[in-house]
This record gives C-alpha cells, sequence and structure tokens, in this order.
C-alpha cells in the first residue's frame, strides 16, 4: 500500500527513503510495532553513513497510527545523547490521545469516512489487546480517574481547541464518573508510546523541529491540534499545514 508513496517522496525530495515493516496487531499486540519502529531507527541513526546519508539530516515520519509511532519514537529518542539527535519529525494525522474522545474533532467528524469514530475506537482496543465491550464506556470518559483528568486536564481540553474549529459545532460533554473496572482494563492507553501526547513537559521540551497536517474532515485533527499546542508552548518550531477540504487517509 505504501510502496508507491514512498517511492514518490523519494523521487520528489531526492533523499533515502526507509520504510519499516513492523510487525502488525493484534497478532503481535502492542507495543511491538513501537520496539520495531524504535530499533528501526536506531540502527538507521548509527548507520546512516553507509547508504549515503548525513546523521545530521535524518528525518522520521508517519501518518494515521504510524504518526502514533512517529511521535513515540521521536520521544524516545529525545534525550538519547548516544545516537545523531533527528533533524525533525513530520506527523501526518495522527493519533495522539485518548483522554478525551469527544473533543469538537470527534463530534463533527463521527461519521465522516474512511476512519469514522467508533472505528478509531476498535482500532485502538484492538492494538492494545483489549475487549471491544468497553467502548460505550470510553466514549463517556468512564475510563479515565479523577487524578488522571485534573493531570491531563492542560493538555487536553476543548477549551485548547481554536473557535474556528468549534464552527460546525460542538456541544461540550457531562463528567462521567469514572469506574474502578474501567479504569484498570484501559490503563495502557495512557501510555504515552500509545498516547504520544500525554508525555511530561521534559521530554516535549526536547523534540526535534516538527511538521504537523491536519484535516478538517477527521476525527483525530484535535489530537494534532493539541500537539502543536504543546510543542510551541516549549519553543519547538512547528510548521502546520491544515487542508480544509481533507480527510483522514488523504494522503
Amino acid at each position: 500500500a505504501y510502496e508507491r508513496t514512498c517511492r514518490y517522496f523519494c523521487r520528489k525530495t531526492n533523499s533515502v527513503v526507509v520504510c519499516v515493516g513492523y510487525r502488525l496487531a493484534p497478532e503481535h499486540p502492542f507495543p511491538a510495532q513501537f520496539e520495531d519502529c524504535l530499533t528501526a531507527a536506531i540502527h538507521f541513526l548509527r548507520t546512516a553513513q553507509d547508504y549515503g546519508v548525513d546523521p545530521s539530516r535524518v528525518v522520521i515520519c508517519g501518518d494515521s497510527s504510524g504518526g502514533t509511532l512517529t511521535a513515540a519514537v521521536g520521544q524516545a529518542l529525545a534525550n538519547r545523547r548516544d545516537l545523531p539527535r533527528l533533524r525533525a519529525q513530520i506527523l501526518i494525522y495522527p493519533f495522539l490521545q485518548c483522554v478525551d474522545l469527544n473533543l469538537p474533532s470527534y463530534q463533527q467528524n463521527e461519521r465522516v469516512p474512511i476512519l469514522l469514530k467508533e472505528r478509531t475506537i476498535v482500532l485502538g482496543l484492538k492494538y492494545v489487546n483489549i475487549d471491544l465491550g468497553i467502548i460505550k464506556e470510553l466514549f463517556k470518559g468512564c475510563h479515565v480517574s479523577e487524578d488522571q483528568r485534573l493531570k491531563y486536564q492542560k493538555w487536553v481540553s476543548p477549551d485548547h481547541i481554536p473557535l474556528e474549529f468549534k464552527a460546525r459545532g460542538y456541544k461540550p460533554s457531562p463528567t462521567i464518573l469514572p469506574s474502578e473496572e474501567i479504569c484498570e482494563v484501559a490503563k495502557f492507553m495512557f501510555d504515552p508510546v500509545f498516547s504520544p501526547l500525554l508525555a511530561e513537559d521534559s521530554v516535549i521540551a526536547q523534540l526535534p523541529e516538527t511538521f504537523i497536517l491536519t484535516c478538517e474532515f477527521d476525527v483525530l485533527r484535535d489530537d494534532g491540534l493539541l500537539y502543536k499546542k504543546r510543542l510551541e508552548d516549549h519553543g519547538i518550531k512547528v510548521t502546520w499545514c491544515h487542508l480544509h477540504e481533507g480527510f483522514h487517509g488523504t494522503v
């Protein structure tokens, strides 16, 4: 599915392009995919010159769940002193958090193909091998404990989404009491490897220059907007491209 796209990037940018064939869920559950991508990135950074590549000019890139993996790998490499520093990261409509599944973009685009709201959560649950029966509780927010809600609201909140992105409709969600059982089952979903937007400030502050692409008709639009804000709040240079007529999978 991606070979032609990668060849196109290679031709148009005169770059060496490495496409990582990481293991797939559910046969290989989380975090096998992240571990494969990180291993490949570390190997390439150490051997870049063998491929005719300047190790100071390596960029990592991914779209959708690949954008999640890209963000997670970028964070894992942020404080490594034994490797060349990444030149930049490119995040194309990435999935970045599961704290709030009722952000404006989730409400506005819940029935927009190809990534319907329910499909997003089904894929996420299969990734971490969790029973699909808790989907309705996740939509309500029953998986977020009071402590987590207080900690993450400074990073994940509709208050951080510019008003222009609420114009197509947004209704604040009622606060639902968390379920201890659901919180325990869903605890993996708060790991920054799964939800990179939840990484600590000390990690975010070390990230490289970033390009973020968001699409208007995409449930994940606001994940990208929130990550953009976090990066910019820490002085990271962000180039942002928003496709006003774009939808998830448009690349």
